[in-house]
């Protein structure tokens, strides 16, 4: 076996290991234990995170931060992957900001000269734009890290009514128009909610009992056919115009009730909280004459109040 061949094999096995001793990777490698030394210590030097454990049953350990294998891209898809990260700039804030950088960076400086060059070329000509937001959303990362672990998270939340502490368990988070926004359990409410991550002003692991819930099976893709737990729900139904669809095509609670006739029209049906009333109210107003509301009268009715407010503000 060829020493570059040697290296990559052993750079995944350690990576699979994650602990080992000289003697049973030379064993393994059918080399000596001199051999294997001069291996770690090269892998070491570009940057496999390895260090030496000693005493009678010492041996070697990969520190947290694994190095992943070599990985071949096409040029294509090179490219593609550089812009589907450089497109997160516009978000001031993300789950792994430092990280996405620094993996980027590597990756355009690891390319060949001529796929660097013709990056640059496409930088000015093509983008995925989303709003920039100045507002902050300052702990993505622990709420992605509860959602993964079922840990529960205790937040100081700002609503209309100020701001107060809540215990909730994240089912993930997810960007929509440049602001982030977290599905959780409330164990407040006793059901679920979503959560905008500009108006937490606080966020930890929760160090109480509160046992949290099993959402093993729940997440973004599944979330709303799950159904809420304790909470009313009412039939909602709306007509919308071409235009309506388009507004509501970019909405991402509205996947599951959307429907797109043969025409370009479409409607919204499907059941929605009690309590999310005033939500819809707010953005059906946005959408204009795009969009008629057919069902509940009491969304129907909130849009009417919602209006005269409007009308008496500027009157």
């Amino acid at each position: 076996m060829s020493k570059s061949k040697r290296l990559l094999e052993l750079m995944m096995t350690v990576n699979r290991k994650r602990r080992f001793k000289v003697q049973e990777l030379a064993d393994e490698f059918g080399v000596s234990t001199r051999t294997i030394l001069r291996d770690l210590q090269e892998l070491s030097e570009i940057g496999v995170p390895l260090y030496s454990e000693v005493g009678p049953h010492g041996g070697y350990q990969v520190l947290k931060e694994r190095v992943l294998p070599p990985i071949a891209f096409t040029e294509d898809e090179a490219v593609a992957i550089f812009f589907a990260s450089h497109a997160l700039r516009h978000y001031r804030f993300l789950p792994f900001e430092t990280e996405s950088a620094t993996a980027l960076n590597k990756f355009y400086y690891y390319m060949p000269s001529d796929v660097r060059d013709r990056i640059d070329q496409m930088k000015n000509r093509f983008d995925l734009v989303t709003p920039t937001r100045q507002i902050e959303s300052p702990f993505l990362k622990i709420l992605l890290e509860g959602a993964v672990d079922q840990k529960v998270i205790l937040i100081a939340y700002e609503a209309q009514e100020g701001v107060s502490d809540r215990k909730i368990q994240p089912i993930g988070i997810y960007a929509s128009n440049g602001l982030w926004y977290c599905p959780a359990y409330c164990f407040l409410r006793k059901d679920f909610r979503v959560f905008r991550c500009d108006r937490m002003h606080a966020a930890q692991i929760d160090t109480s009992e509160t046992e949290p819930v099993d959402l093993r099976d729940i997440h973004l893709g599944n979330r709303e056919t799950v159904g809420h737990m304790e909470q009313a729900m009412i039939p909602m139904s709306a007509y919308l115009t071409k235009e309506g669809v388009t507004a509501c095509e970019s909405e991402v609670w509205s996947s599951s009730k959307l429907r797109i006739h043969e025409d370009g029209t479409g409607s919204l049906n499907g059941a929605i909280p009690k309590s999310d009333i005033p939500f819809y109210a707010k953005f059906f107003i946005g959408l204009g004459n795009d969009v008629k509301v057919e069902q509940p009268q009491e969304l129907i009715e909130t849009i009417k109040r919602m209006l005269r407010e409007i009308l008496d503000y500027y009157g």
